[in-house]
Formats: C-alpha cells, sequence, structure tokens
C-alpha cells in the first residue's frame, strides 16, 4: 500500500471548512398578493351561492319528488285490471295535489273539467295535455268495467304523460 499524499496545510485547512450546500425554502402555495386572497374569496363566495340555489331548488321540488312517488304506486295498480278504476281516480288526484302543491290554493282547487284541463295544458311544458285531457275527460267518468278493459299500452301513456306533467310543469314566480 501506498501511503496516503501528504496535502498542504492551507488545502487541509480549506477542506476541514467546507458545509453542505444550503437549499432555499420551498415555495409557498399561499397566494403572495391580496389580489389572489381576493380572487379565492369570491370564488368560495361564488360556490357558497350555488350550494344555497341548489338546496333551495331541491326543497322547491320536493312536491314533485313526493307525486312520483306517489305516482309509481298508481302505475302497479294500474297495470291490474280489477285495481285499474281506483287507480286512474288517483292518478286525478295526484295531479290535483301536485298542483295544489305548487300554484295558490285559490288558484286551482276550483278547477274541475274543462277549466283543469286547460289549466294543465297552460303549464305543459311539451304538449302532453292530450293524453291527461283524454284522463280527466273520458276514463275518469267511465264505468269501471269499460275502464278495467283498457290496453295496457294506454294506461302506461297516462302515466308518462303524468310523469312527464309533473317533472317537467313550469311554475312561474
Amino acid at each position: 500500500m501506498e501511503p496516503a499524499a501528504k496535502l498542504d496545510p492551507m488545502t487541509e485547512m480549506a477542506l476541514r471548512s467546507l458545509h453542505d450546500i444550503v437549499v432555499p425554502a420551498p415555495v409557498s402555495w399561499w397566494p403572495q398578493t391580496w389580489g389572489w386572497a381576493l380572487v379565492a374569496a369570491l370564488l368560495a363566495l361564488a360556490a357558497l351561492l350555488v350550494f344555497l340555489r341548489w338546496i333551495r331548488l331541491y326543497r322547491a321540488n320536493a312536491y314533485r319528488r313526493e307525486a312520483l312517488t306517489l305516482l309509481e304506486g298508481v302505475a302497479d295498480r294500474l297495470r291490474q285490471p280489477a285495481t285499474r278504476p281506483e287507480a286512474i281516480q288517483d292518478l286525478a288526484e295526484v295531479l290535483k295535489r301536485t298542483a295544489l302543491a305548487a300554484w295558490p290554493r285559490d288558484e286551482v282547487a276550483s278547477l274541475s273539467g274543462d277549466g283543469w284541463v286547460r289549466f294543465l295544458d297552460a303549464h305543459d311544458e311539451d304538449g302532453t295535455g292530450d293524453t291527461l285531457e283524454r284522463l280527466l275527460d273520458d276514463f275518469e267518468y267511465h264505468g269501471a268495467e269499460i275502464v278495467a278493459d283498457l290496453p295496457s299500452n294506454v294506461c302506461g301513456d297516462l302515466v308518462i304523460a303524468a310523469r312527464k306533467w309533473i317533472e317537467q310543469h313550469h311554475v312561474s314566480a
């Protein structure tokens, strides 16, 4: 083995005085100026307003969700000829209860016959009023044996039309 080369004293002193490299602190993700803080506050406020509006609409449409739940029970009974006459009456009742929940009572409660059909048509977005008019003008007043003999596709159309009206009717503010 060879002896290690002897370093001169100045080099030894210089090597002993060396330190590790100092790494700077990481850059902060927090905004450095007040403008970015203002933008963040405005975005948070906008998100809060959107959330509050969604809550308000969700609560305002609670009657629609309840009516659709009731409609599912009526639809099950419409499929069976034995319970079809009562289900037709219940379908008309669900529509009336939905309208009573959405509009002022004095505007809706007294409506019947042609006035009721015109009301449904006036607040219908996509023209399902013809099927509902048939329900309210014809089937509701027929005898139980005629209603029990209705084809299942007619009953299905009634449920579809009622569902569309419940989901899509427009209530003016």
